[in-house]
């Protein structure tokens, strides 16, 4: 079983850095503001989730079991907020062009596998430190998912978008 988690996390690191390297390769492309900081902000948090992975895969492979020292807690994400923001100044926000919109679809892609991997993680494990830490993993690919469709939509329906978010209603009142 040991084995298996190794071999889990050695499947992890190597899709956070991947990830990483896609969001910030796109962040560098893209000409729009809002696909920028969304990409800029996900690639950050990704490189975290390796180096926080690293630590617990070295520690792992050291002692053989799980560790007790490595700060095992990510920081919450607020890529949520980047949309929201961004749409204050959405005069300001150019078109997204097609691979900015195949890039996204590619980035849900990615946190929907994300999110399951870790939630699988988490349901095999007894230990209550890796159901946390797989957990907090799992809702943060959730997180990410879900504000990429988010984005996804506001860039091919942005009135739909608007008024699923800001709850108008068509009956002018």
């Amino acid at each position: 079983m040991e084995e298996k988690r190794l071999d889990a996390l050695k499947v992890a690191l190597n899709n956070e850095m991947r990830e990483h390297e896609f969001y910030l390769k796109n962040a560098q492309r893209t000409k729009n503001a809002l696909g920028e900081a969304m990409f800029r902000q996900i690639a950050g948090e990704e490189l975290e989730h390796y180096e926080r992975l690293k630590q617990l895969s070295e520690t792992w492979e050291k002692k053989g079991t799980w560790p007790k020292t490595v700060p095992l807690k990510v920081k919450d994400t607020n890529v949520d907020t980047i949309l929201k923001n961004m749409v204050k100044k959405a005069g300001q926000i150019p078109a997204g062009d097609t691979d900015d919109l195949q890039a996204i679809r590619t980035a849900i892609d990615f946190e929907a596998k994300g999110a399951e991997f870790y939630a699988g993680l988490r349901d095999e494990v007894s230990d209550p430190k890796e159901k946390d830490f797989f957990g907090l993993l799992a809702n943060i690919e959730r997180e990410h998912f879900t504000s990429l469709k988010e984005t996804e939509e506001f860039l091919t329906n942005p009135a739909e978008w608007y008024q699923r978010t800001e709850r108008t209603g068509l009956d002018g009142a």
